[in-house]
Parts: structure tokens; sequence; C-alpha cells
């Protein structure tokens, strides 16, 4: 089997009664699909809880700090680099890459831009390099635009930005800094339909006769969630600055880990949904290949397994008919807590970590 470019990944991950992700109205988010109504999980609020996590951190490095703020940027960077770089390199770094000259702006009118420390850090290298050359900041300007390969390198460094990508309308951020994101992750949705449950609450106000201080309500649900993530192999070694196969496996593997055990926040403190994966499953492929179908027709319960084992049967159900409906050239591994029923031509992992193991060997034993 060829090398794959694309690694589906494929997660059923079961939450008790909680509130993941909200709405502007504090509503639990929600999708219409296959008619009925899912509780959803944005990407976005997805993307943060991993990107935040104390496993990022440890395993892929320090995120990208993102505003629009210009003056909150260059601030942070002056606390980053002061002991490498004077305060007025570093400005007319943010400056350069920004586009803008006026600290107290907004870096985008609309959006938030995720800044990335190394890559200011090599800014502020050639601004040095180009003053004690005595070389003109257009023709500064120019160098660094011509020849980008350094900068992207610097850019790989916050790999939240090489997975997610980013985008800006002004200045080297969106000319030479201007990344495409290597990985397509989708809004989780249950592969169920959902009622509301209200909860009616109340805060216990000691010092009160009728003891409430505050009455409210917190819509919550619970249920099978399905996740899928596709990464991009040759985009992710390009964003990376021309990274190796063998680095961006290891960086699929540890999505695999984070998609798998780690959860938004949100409301946690009152509903402790820290619930791990119930089944992941990992495909090489030559394209990108969603799952989500499984679930247009909502599962539904069955009185001795609940929504969860009805789930993983239909996602590999759903997966054989695709495969071999489609002459599919893949290599599929799962790991899985649940007894299977189904599975034919996939290989099975004892254990998440060898899951990971099988990711990091290129789908190999």
């Amino acid at each position: 089997m060829s090398e794959k470019n694309f690694i589906n990944i494929h997660v059923l991950i079961s939450h008790n009664p909680s509130c993941l992700n909200r709405d502007d109205m504090n509503m639990q988010k929600s999708a219409i699909f296959g008619g009925k109504r899912r509780v959803r999980i944005s990407s976005q609020s997805l993307k943060r809880a991993m990107r935040t996590s104390e496993y990022y951190a440890e395993n892929l490095g320090q995120p990208s700090t993102r505003t629009k703020k210009l003056n909150d940027v260059v601030a942070a960077m002056q606390s980053a680099l002061g002991e490498r770089f004077s305060n007025e390199t570093i400005t007319k770094a943010v400056e350069w890459i920004s586009g803008k000259s006026d600290i107290n702006a907004d870096v985008t009118d609309d959006a938030v831009a995720p800044w990335v420390v190394d890559e200011v850090a090599y800014i502020c290298q050639e601004i040095q390099a180009g003053e004690a050359d005595e070389l003109d900041p257009k023709k500064l300007e120019k160098k660094i635009k011509k020849d980008s390969t350094g900068l992207r390198q610097a850019i790989g460094q916050a790999l939240d930005v090489a997975l997610s990508g980013r985008m800006a309308t002004s200045g080297l951020m969106s000319e030479v800094g201007k990344v495409d994101g290597a990985m397509a992750l989708a809004h989780t949705i249950t592969t169920h339909a959902v009622d509301a449950d209200i909860d009616w609450f109340t805060a216990v106000d000691d010092f009160q006769a009728l003891g409430s201080g505050h009455l409210d309500t917190q819509e919550l649900s619970s249920g099978v969630f399905y996740r899928y993530a596709s990464l991009n192999v040759q985009q992710l070694q390009a964003n990376l600055g021309g990274a190796s196969r063998e680095r961006v496996l290891e960086i699929a593997a540890h999505l695999v880990h984070m998609l798998s055990t780690i959860v938004p926040t949100a409301k946690q403190q009152s509903t402790a949904a820290y619930n791990l994966a119930d089944l992941a499953m990992v495909s090489f492929s030559d394209m990108p290949i969603s799952l989500a179908n499984a679930f247009e027709k909502p599962i539904e319960a069955k009185h001795s397994s609940g929504f969860l084992k009805p789930s993983i049967d239909g996602l590999l159900d759903y997966w054989q008919k695709v495969h071999k409906g489609y002459g599919l050239d893949e290599n599929v591994s799962l790991f899985t807590l649940a007894d299977l029923s189904g599975g034919e031509g996939l290989a099975l992992a004892e254990s998440l970590p060898a899951l990971e193991s099988w990711v990091k060997n290129d789908g190999k034993e």
C-alpha cells in the first residue's frame, strides 16, 4: 500500500447530562440533521479545549496567542522576547507582520488573529540583521517575502496555526504568513435525536429566610457524540516548513489521543462530564471521508444497550458499505471498549496507546 495523504479520525464518545457548548441564549448548541434535532459541540470549542489543554502543552509546545488588539500583541511579545530584543524592534516586527502602524488599532476588522512568538522573534532577527547591514527597510521586507522558508518554519512552531490555519488581510501575515489549515474538524453531533432537558435550579442564600437568592434554568443534554477530523499530511508538512512524514505521524497520534480524551470545559464544575471515548477509529486514505451519514437516520436506543452499542454498530456497518461500495484503498484500525459484532477488515488495537503507536508507524503493525 502506497503512502496515504489523509488520516481520518472517527470517535464515538458518550456524555452524561451536561451543557458543554452554549449559544448566545445560554442554551445548548444544536443542529438539525436527518430532520431531527441533535446536540452539537462546535469545532471551535473542541479545538480550543485541545490547544489549551495540559496534554497539548506537554506534548506539542506553546500554542498561538489569539487577539485582535495590536497593543495587547505588542505587550505580550515584549514580555516574551524582551530579554532578546529591544521594545522598539519588537514593536516594529509586530507592525510589519500586521501591516498596521498604529498599535492601538485592531489587527483585523472583524476577526481574532493567532500570533506566534517564534514568528515575531524571526522578524526581529531579520530587522536586526538588516540594520547591521544598513539594508533599506523596504528591501528587507522584500527579502523576507522572497525567502519565506525560515518564516514558515517559525510560524509552524505554534502547531495550532499549522493545523487550523490563519487568515489576515494586511501585512506579512497576509502575504507570506497566511496558512492553509491542515486539519479539517467537523462539528460534533449526537448520533441520535435529543430533546431538551431543562434544569430549574436555585442558588441558596443562607441568610435569607426562604433560602433562595437566585432562580434560573439551564438546558442539559446527554448522548453519544460523533467526532470527526481529517489531517492532510502534505499540507501539514508544508505548514511546518518541510517537516518529515515521521514528524507529522507523531502529531497525528497526539491528535488521536486528544480527540479521544479531551472535553470542553463549559459547566463542568456542575456536570463533570469528563468522559473518555468508547471508540476511536483511524484510517489512512487517499481522501477525507466523514462517516456522519451513518447517523443521518437517528440511532434508536435499545433497551439492553442504550444508544452506544447501536451507534458503534451503525458506524462500522456504514464504514463497510462505503469501503466496499467505493473500492477504497484504506488501512484502518480501531480501539473500542465495546464488544464488536462487526468490523470485518479492521485491525483491532488493544488500547488507545496501541492505536497511537499504529498511527506513528504509518498504519503498520
